[in-house]
């Protein structure tokens, strides 16, 4: 392996280290990744060479990740920064050595800015530190209920040398003031702009006065991990290291130290990090405000402990009574020392002391801040009658391991006894063994077992979904011919189903059971289309894919029978009467062999072609059957697009930004929402991760057209709530956020292509960045070539330009009255309004803003 030189002095002006190759003596204690993974190419961290081993827990990006326990144990005491575990709530900041400084103000005598050339210069400690996520073995409690975040292994913990200057010397030499002059907290901050919540978008958090104060507790703004810069990952050129307290609160980036009476008023020091009592969830913590309770803030670490060997899915043999050397780690918060580690093999009866191993000796001050490593020898067929391994560790104040998991919201501080399950094994050539079993491992063993507690809650949902189907008010659980007529139910056929096809009555079978959706079309949420296209059909697949337990339930009130394959006397079903006034408009139909979509059936499309838009958003091609093929979509309707993705049908609506005079192609802008990019959203778009990892020639599924709107030129709409009826207006108002401007720009572009449209518009779109502004170039041209006809005014939230010529903020009612058009009726001058984004802006502003001018239900278009 050639010598690695250091990014810190290459990319980003840090003082000169030399290159490491594997005869460095330094080596081991780093193990630099040499390249950027390709994981990583097409990312905003893509100049950010990454070892490939590490497990990424969010998807490509942002990084989020933890060794492999055997990786984190492989390498002792010190674990190399190229496998220490990463959480990053965004893209990595690419910070300069030469430019950056840090900033100390707030209730101080002298504030005072540093250079890093200045910082460095200041006398500095060297401290042996265990960092752990507050998430570490948060799989586990997911698989009992999801918390809402996502799943960390039994690694999200790392123990490496910190270099920095001390936070209470810095302090000292600001002359910070005093708890009774109003000095309380001390708030650390990272750079602006970084995330997506908050006022500023940076991330923040404190400590109090006398936390930082106390040379005892260590609390470094550290540049150097194990005696080199600190990588991009870890907080390049530096960040907070606080002893004893979970990873959450050891801002990286750090760009400025302010001195406060109140503790950070920073929105992830609220809405991160917290363990909320059991009863809590999300809507309760917003109702009732337990995210500003300080009671339940996470400073502190608690004890924790876990195996590492045996490994998941490990095979001991059993031929003879050898010793199995059993292996793993412990940690405590606070400095306290880990005192003991116990093993038992029945059930928590008896406990065997394990042997510990404690590299590191205490600070000057008796603070234990790093991990010890445990081992026991046990015989191998002391194991053979035991169902688990239990462990648990104690420390100097006698805090011991609970031996029962407890679930709360965020998932954190999960520090029950680490259960192993021990199985009889059986090779293929007959000789016996004993397989290990972890709780909830990220990756799956060797021989295709996943966790115990994984299998526990596939067994639940099976278990629930058996239950829900029983419960009072379901639909009759299916049944054979036999047992239907003895119970009185009515029974059809798939050919007596496949007559009612059509709006005046149509049938749907949903897992099993016969359902007449005519009465709800005129009221269905996503227009009659969305039952048509599945009329007369099977629609488990696509009902179950986008509908929740509520719409389940609603079934009961549309159930006619159960379905079965034949049946000798069929008696004629009935037919549901036309619904008094129920008039919709008619699914769209083949009009001729080049028209691609069938409402009927399902079409598989391959990608030809990905275009990169941003960061994270793309354009995705599709071709259709042939370059002479047109798509067949109605202006305002839109497609479903379909995946099987972890073992189930996911199904998304889109809007093409390609329209039927782009023959031969289909083509998607898309915003990927890679996992835990945002704290309301943790798992991330399903869909937009599967299209983002398509490959070209892989195929997708599409259906269509389906929606409740269609323009038609010349000012003409319809829309299923007016009953189909067509209505023409003169002025649209229009408001869009984020992915929301794809329907929008299709009519847009629908009314601008035509020169004798008369049709005026005037858009609002908002968005957090300038970067986040989609099809911004094909916007302004289109405003730019019809001043008359199409105004648009753009809001970003966090603008990123000082010059910013648009609306800065958030959409306001003063902007829609400012910038739309006023509500009409007037048959000359009859005003519509269009929108499509997110649930908040739609429902917090948009909706009421259109009220409040005047406009009406039938007057506002939601896609």
């Amino acid at each position: 392996m050639p010598a690695v030189v250091s990014l810190a002095h290459s990319q980003q002006g840090a003082p000169y280290e030399e290159p490491l190759d594997e005869s460095h003596a330094d080596f081991v204690k780093h193990v630099p990744a040499a390249e950027v993974d390709k994981k990583d190419t097409d990312t905003p961290d893509k100049w950010i060479p990454r070892d490939p081993r590490i497990l990424r827990l969010t998807g490509r990006h942002p990084l989020n990740c933890e060794p492999n326990p055997t990786d984190l144990l492989k390498y002792g005491f010190v674990t190399p920064p190229s496998i220490h575990f990463v959480r990053n709530h965004g893209s990595v900041p690419k910070m300069d050595w030469s430019t950056h400084r840090l900033e100390v103000n707030g209730l101080v005598d002298k504030p005072f800015s540093l250079s890093m050339d200045e910082l460095v210069a200041l006398p500095s400690v060297t401290v042996p530190v265990t960092l752990v996520c507050a998430g570490n073995r948060r799989k586990e409690m997911n698989m009992i209920k999801k918390s809402v975040g996502f799943n960390w292994g039994a690694s999200a913990t790392s123990t490496t040398y910190w270099t920095g200057v001390r936070l209470s010397d810095l302090m000292k030499k600001a002359g910070i003031k005093t708890p009774a002059q109003g000095a309380n907290f001390v708030c650390f901050k990272g750079p602006g702009g970084e995330l997506p919540k908050g006022d500023d978008g940076s991330y923040g958090t404190s400590v109090t006065y006398h936390k930082a104060m106390d040379p005892a507790n260590d609390i470094l703004i550290a540049y150097k991990c194990n005696d080199r810069w600190l990588t991009p990952d870890h907080g390049f050129p530096c960040r907070m290291i606080i002893p004893g307290h979970i990873g959450g609160r050891m801002v990286k980036w750090l760009c400025e130290l302010t001195v406060t009476e109140k503790e950070s008023d920073n929105y992830y020091h609220y809405f991160d990090n917290r363990v909320l009592p059991v009863h809590v969830d999300e809507a309760l913590a917003m109702s009732e405000g337990w995210w500003y309770k300080p009671d339940y803030i996470i400073n502190d670490l608690n004890i924790n402990s876990a195996v590492v060997y045996p490994g998941n899915d490990e095979v001991v043999p059993l031929e003879v009574d050898t010793m199995y050397k059993a292996r793993g780690y412990a940690y405590s918060g606070g400095g306290r020392k880990i005192i003991r580690v116990e093993i038992s093999l029945d059930d928590g009866v008896s406990w065997r002391a394990c042997n510990i191993q404690r590299h590191f000796p205490p600070t000057e001050y008796g603070k234990y801040w790093a991990w010890i490593h445990w081992e026991l020898e046990i015989p191998v067929f002391d194991m053979l009658g035991p169902k688990e391994l239990l462990l648990r560790a104690w420390d100097e104040s006698m805090n011991t391991q609970p031996a029962v998991i407890t679930w709360t919201l965020m998932g954190m501080l999960n520090n029950c006894f680490h259960r192993i399950k021990i199985h009889p094994h059986k090779e293929k050539d007959g000789k016996m063994g004993l397989r290990f079993q972890h709780p909830a491992p990220l990756e799956v063993g060797q021989h295709g077992n996943v966790g115990w507690r994984e299998e526990d809650n596939l067994r639940n949902q099976a278990l629930t979904a058996g239950y829900a189907a029983l419960a009072p008010g379901a639909p009759p659980p299916k049944t054979d011919v036999t047992a239907a007529v003895a119970a009185n139910v009515k029974t059809f056929t798939m050919d007596e189903v496949a007559q009612h096809t059509e709006e005046d009555s149509v049938w749907f079978v949903h897992e099993g059971k016969v359902y007449d959706g005519t009465p709800f079309l005129a009221d269905h949420p996503g227009g009659a289309e969305s039952i048509l296209i599945v009329g007369g059909a099977d629609a488990t697949e696509d009902f179950n894919a986008i509908h929740s337990t509520k719409a389940k339930n609603m079934l009961k009130d549309y159930y006619l029978g159960d379905l079965v394959e034949t049946k000798a006397d069929v008696v004629p079903p009935p037919v549901a009467p036309p619904v008094k006034d129920a008039v919709v408009a008619p699914p769209a139909t083949k009009v001729d062999d080049l028209c691609t979509l069938n409402p009927r059936q399902k079409i598989s499309l391959p990608m030809i072609e990905r275009i990169e838009v941003s960061h994270n958003t793309r354009i995705y091609r599709f071709a259709l059957p042939s370059d002479k093929h047109y798509l067949g979509l109605p202006c305002g309707k839109h497609v479903f697009l379909y995946a099987t993705i972890g073992g189930e049908t996911v199904m998304r609506a889109y809007t093409p930004i390609s329209n039927d005079d782009d023959l031969g192609r289909l083509d998607l802008l898309i915003k990927v929402y890679r996992k835990d990019q945002h704290p309301s959203f943790p798992a991330g778009g399903k869909m937009s991760q599967y299209l983002d990892d398509l490959k070209v020639g892989d195929c997708i599924t599409v259906k269509g057209p389906v929606g409740h709107f269609v323009y038609e030129g010349h000012g003409q709409y319809r829309m299923n709530k007016l009953k189909g009826t067509h209505r023409v207006a003169r002025h649209f108002s229009m408001l869009a956020g984020g992915t929301g401007i794809t329907p929008v720009y299709q009519v847009i572009k629908a009314v601008l292509k035509d020169p004798k449209d008369p049709t005026t518009m005037s858009l609002l779109y908002a968005n957090q960045t300038e970067e986040d502004i989609l099809l911004k170039a094909e916007l302004d041209a289109l405003a730019a070539a019809h001043p008359t006809k199409f105004k648009i005014f753009y809001i970003v939230s966090q603008p990123k330009t000082a010059d910013w010529p648009h609306g800065r903020g958030y959409m306001t009612e003063a902007m829609m009255r400012e910038r739309l058009f006023k509500c009409s009726v007037d048959s000359d001058e009859h005003t519509l309004g269009l929108m499509c984004g997110p649930p908040g802006l739609l429902n917090n502003v948009c909706i009421p803003g259109l009220t409040a001018m005047g406009y009406s239900e039938d007057e506002i278009v939601n896609f």
